[in-house]
């Protein structure tokens, strides 16, 4: 980049020049240094594009805008994160059902094995107590004939006892002399078991 002085060959005069009254010596072409001066970055920018330009046809560099991917990439990994994050979720969603099921399984077999055991168990009670309540039964039987039986036997002890007596006053009476001295006699001489 050469400034516009070496390009002319003059110094480069600024507007106020003319403005103090300096006379301006004509230039080649017609017009003015300053009219034809550009800007640096005009250069720098053709400069470049002559660069890329001689670059890109010698083939032996060829470069490439390098683009970002990492804007797109962030959605998509946080949607493969989120997901993951899904599908681990509903795999221990599903084996916690399925432990759930076996345990309510199991629980429900416990159950269905103890209602056995107590219907088992139910039916050998019953099956004793109806043995207990016959064996009751029989016995009260049993008791209500012997009582009946020590009733008919006290009677027929009572009805001895009498006849006994009977016959002790007859055998007696009929041995005595005088009435009275017989009567107090066989009062005597009765045993006291045999009166009462």
């Amino acid at each position: 980049y050469l400034p516009p002085q070496s390009i002319s060959g003059f110094p480069a005069m600024s507007t106020s020049d003319n403005m103090l009254g300096i006379p301006i010596p004509p230039f080649e072409g017609g017009f003015t240094p300053w009219e034809c001066q550009e800007s640096p970055f005009v250069f720098q920018q053709q400069e470049s594009k002559a660069q890329e330009l001689v670059i890109s046809n010698s083939g032996s560099l060829n470069p490439k805008p390098v683009t970002s991917d990492s804007g797109s990439d962030e959605p998509n990994r946080k949607t493969s994160f989120i997901d993951e994050r899904k599908r681990k979720r509903m795999i221990s969603n599903r084996e916690s059902a399925r432990r759930s099921r076996v345990r309510k399984q199991k629980h429900l077999e416990n159950l269905r094995n103890q209602v056995n055991r107590l219907r088992i168990g139910n039916r050998d009670l019953m099956s004793r107590l109806c043995l207990v309540t016959q064996h009751y039964q029989l016995v009260c039987r049993d008791n209500e004939r012997l009582h009946l039986e020590s009733v008919r036997l006290q009677q027929k002890l009572w009805d001895a006892r009498q006849v006994l007596l009977v016959r002790q006053l007859q055998h007696f009476s009929s041995s005595a002399w005088p009435c009275n001295t017989a009567v107090a006699s066989v009062n005597e001489q009765i045993p006291p078991s045999l009166i009462t």
